[in-house]
């Protein structure tokens, strides 16, 4: 649609970086998936052995490159930090095979699911939607997409987070409750996936909380790497 079309000129389209190239990923949707490592699940005061896979949004725009600065967000006092394994969607699909899944893997990356924890738990005991605690500005820091041909593995492989040089979280992707196959066609059979539509997989144990001058770093081995920062509050 030519751009004279819209009533105010339409926003930019959101996009990551891509892992040795100035190419950038066009990004559709993110999807994470809740409560997917066992000790996670567990120091959240569930038991995963009784749930399936269920899935939460970020829109598009809450995702930004890293390295970067993160003012704390308003509304919360208690902002914590979620390392996950990011896949990336290249070709779509409804009802996908769990055989098949990994022919509609673009690339894989890492990141951070920033929660606004006190804000989900009010969600949480009112029987709310989580929206407040997790989909808000710049929630969605990312590094820079590797093509899946050159990821080693998204089956296994260390997981860490760490906050000002101490490590909080540290896992491996094999303990993923539920693994990347899995996961995706699960979800194909509710939404068909489209090309540019991102799937954060979930936080292993150790979530803690930030404050602000906080630098956080984290990666999965052979995938990515990050830094951010927590800035002053917004």
């Amino acid at each position: 649609m030519p751009a004279d079309d819209f009533v105010f000129p339409p926003a930019p389209q959101a996009s990551l970086a891509v892992q040795g190239t100035d190419a950038r990923f066009p990004m559709r949707r993110i999807f994470c998936v809740g409560r997917n490592y066992e000790a996670h699940a567990r120091e959240m005061g569930k038991d995963p052995t009784r749930e399936a896979p269920f899935f939460f949004t970020k829109p598009a725009d809450a995702a930004l490159d890293t390295p970067c600065i993160i003012p704390y967000p308003p509304q919360t006092e208690d902002l914590h930090h979620e390392i996950e394994l990011v896949i990336a969607i290249g070709k779509g699909g409804r009802n996908i095979a769990e055989a098949d899944v990994m022919d509609h893997v673009w690339g894989a990356s890492v990141g951070i699911d920033l929660t606004r924890r006190d804000l989900q738990a009010e969600a949480k005991k009112a029987g709310r939607p989580w929206d407040w605690g997790k989909a808000f500005d710049n929630s969605a820091p990312i590094a820079a997409l590797k093509p899946i041909a050159d990821v080693p593995s998204v089956e296994q492989g260390r997981i860490w987070l760490a906050v000002n040089g101490k490590v909080r979280q540290d896992a491996d992707l094999a303990d993923l409750i539920w693994s990347v196959r899995e996961h995706v066609a699960i979800l194909s059979q509710s939404m068909a996936l489209a090309p540019g539509d991102i799937i954060m997989t979930g936080t292993p144990a150790g979530v803690a909380a930030l404050v602000e001058g906080d630098v956080v770093t984290g990666g999965v081995d052979g995938i990515a790497t990050l830094e951010v920062t927590i800035g002053p509050r917004a």
